[in-house]
């Protein structure tokens, strides 16, 4: 019996160890699933370990894989794992021999559609809100006229030939381009470089700088518009001293530098009329300023005219003027004849006393020649001044009638009227005020004069049954019903007695005298 019992015991299966089967179970494995794509949900994710690797698990509905990241690994992933975010994670399957479980080891991880793309989108946009790299005053103007504009695009695809067109249509001015990628991987590091690299040119450098950067792609789904959600992307371009336009896909696409870019343009077409006027335009608006000056200084001569004509109006004529001069010439030219002839008989005595030598000739004539001179070389100076005098006149009349000036004069009238309205409110709110201080002071007055104001002070209304007031005392009758008011309510009374007499029944008055009649002392 005991040997039959030993010879139970026996087999021919093979044992192994538990090192053996572990061992066994991760090859396995490995070569069975070398590389494969898992779809699940992130559970248990708390953020990297101390030694930089990440450990969570993926699940479905109905399963659970656990899951591993190195460090080296994190580090190359587009987006960092977060709890409960649905994703597609690429890697190999192995076990764990220490603890009896099977485990994927990612090597890469991207969100697992659209819904999880938005997702992913709106926390990053709320990261970087959160920050200030959205807010409205960071974001600088554009220039009004651009030197150089740079673009951030593909040098082969359709969007820098538009964006060239448009530019050369409006207003000719130079572009330089940076070649990036504008879909795939590199996509924002590229764009980042790009508007980075931008910013570090020299203002005074053998490439120019541009005054502002049009950062441009064609439209795309979010994936293909992916790369410009880029994190290094947003504060490349919130950093750029230069003011940056987003032209990314069409007008319904938004991407996170739309947001943090000085301006929006809604295609990169959009975008190129932006960042240049219209040179035609412009020369219009030039046109229609200077035929407005001319206008404007043609009217002022005119008016300036109309003046001159007006105070000419006020002056004395000419007859006027010379009325009591002419008169007096008159009378000179009468008595010129005789004074001549005096002055020449005068004169031809003293000539006849005196000898003018020759060297007392060439003296004068030195002196006046000498005179001369000095009245040429004065000449030029005097002229000059004039001119001077002339051309500062002109300056100052072109300062008032020029638009600065009008613009001037308009915000001072407008100030004004503002401050006039100001005051009329006042004036209106015054006049209400005193209005309703009057009305008030009034109804205390008429409450005052009121029978009820009578009343407050201890006095009592009679009526009769009928409601009629009575207002003597003979009108009351003995036996009479009264209702008497109070200030605080009516009572009901009877009238007993006889009612007392006026004066004037008490004492009747005495008979009339007849008129001539004395009457009598006793």
């Amino acid at each position: 019996m005991d040997n039959i019992g030993n010879d139970d015991s026996l087999s021919n299966v093979a044992e192994y160890s538990v090192s053996e089967i572990s061992l066994a179970l991760k090859r396995t494995v490995e070569d069975a699933f070398g590389h494969v794509r898992v779809r699940g949900e992130i559970s248990g994710y708390r953020g990297p370990h101390a030694s930089g690797h990440c450990y969570f698990a993926l699940k479905d509905e109905r399963a659970r894989i656990e899951a591993v990241i190195w460090r080296s690994a994190f580090s190359r992933l587009k987006f960092p794992p977060q709890e409960g975010l649905e994703v597609v994670a690429t890697g190999r399957l192995t076990t764990y021999p220490g603890s009896s479980k099977y485990q994927i080891v990612i090597e890469s991880l991207e969100p697992a559609g659209a819904g999880a793309l938005m997702a992913l989108l709106e926390e990053r946009k709320r990261k970087l809100a959160a920050e200030g790299l959205f807010v409205e005053e960071r974001k600088k103007p554009l220039p009004f006229m651009p030197r150089v504009i740079g673009v951030v695009t593909s040098p082969t695809g359709a969007v820098i030939r538009d964006i060239i067109h448009r530019i050369t249509d409006r207003f000719p001015v130079h572009v330089l381009v940076w070649p990036v990628r504008v879909q795939g991987e590199t996509t924002g590091e590229e764009v980042a470089a790009a508007v980075s690299g931008f910013n570090a040119l020299p203002a005074d450098g053998p490439i120019a700088r541009p005054d502002v950067l049009i950062v441009a792609r064609g439209g795309g789904s979010l994936e293909d518009l992916w790369g410009f959600n880029d994190e290094a992307v947003v504060r490349a371009v919130a950093a750029s001293t230069i003011p940056v336009i987003s032209a990314v896909g069409h007008e319904t696409d938004w991407t996170l530098i739309d947001l943090a870019a000085d301006r929006r343009a809604p295609t990169p077409t959009g975008a190129a009329e932006m960042a240049v006027p219209v040179k035609a335009d412009l020369e219009a608006g030039l046109a229609r300023l200077s035929a407005r000056l001319k206008a404007a200084i043609s009217r002022d001569l005119e008016r300036r005219r109309q003046h001159a004509r007006t105070l000419s109006r006020a002056i004395p004529s000419a007859d006027q003027l010379l009325a009591l001069p002419r008169r007096r010439f008159d009378e000179v030219a009468a008595r010129l004849s005789r004074a001549l002839q005096m002055a020449t008989h005068a004169k031809r005595l003293r000539l006849d006393g005196l000898r003018i030598s020759i060297t007392t000739l060439d003296r004068r004539l030195a002196e006046a020649r000498r005179q001369l001179i000095q009245c040429g070389e004065r000449l030029p100076l005097v002229y000059r001044g004039l001119l001077r005098n002339r051309r500062a006149r002109l300056d100052r009349d072109a300062a008032r009638v020029s638009p600065r000036a009008a613009q001037e004069r308009i915000r001072l009238h407008r100030r004004q009227l503002e401050e006039a309205r100001i005051r009329a409110d006042r004036a209106v709110r015054q006049r209400l005020e005193a209005a309703r201080a009057a009305s008030e002071q009034t109804m205390r007055f008429v409450k005052l004069l009121s029978y009820e104001g009578v009343l407050e002070r201890g006095f009592a209304l009679v009526r009769d049954t009928e409601g009629t007031p009575l207002k003597r005392a003979r009108e009351v009758r003995p036996g009479q019903a009264l209702r008497l008011q109070f200030a605080d309510g009516s009572a009901n009374a009877i009238a007993s007695g006889k009612p007392a007499g006026t004066a004037s029944e008490r004492k009747p008055s005495k008979a009339p005298q007849e008129p001539g009649k004395q009457g009598s002392l006793f």
